[in-house]
């Protein structure tokens, strides 16, 4: 699944923990990764990604937010990725959680 192979390549390159979902015990920083949807042209797969990454202030939110964006630039060191694009990022408090977020969409091209 992509979804994995994402998800274990930000947990080796960022310093902090990367969840599929929301934790249950959060620490003050780590990421969550979804997929916000997926595609197939020509036999090649597509899918968006949205990271979340959390801080304990906005800046530490963006900070994190930036190591993101340059962890997935580098997903094409992967055999299987052929393409990683940024789709863009902004600020997004988590009002469910009331923790300072901050979101980076990436479109990505696999086998």
């Amino acid at each position: 699944m992509i979804e994995i192979t994402v998800r274990d390549f930000l947990a080796e390159k960022l310093p902090v923990p990367v969840y599929m979902e929301f934790p249950s015990n959060p620490s003050n920083r780590f990421v969550v990764l979804r997929k916000g949807g997926s595609g197939r042209e020509d036999w090649l797969k597509s899918a968006m990604f949205v990271a979340d990454s959390y801080g304990e202030s906005l800046l530490e939110a963006a900070k994190l937010n930036e190591l993101v964006i340059a962890a997935m630039d580098d997903l094409t060191d992967l055999p299987e990725i052929s393409a990683s694009k940024p789709a863009g990022d902004y600020p997004a408090f988590d009002e469910i959680n009331k923790r300072y977020r901050y979101q980076a969409v990436c479109n990505i091209t696999y086998y």
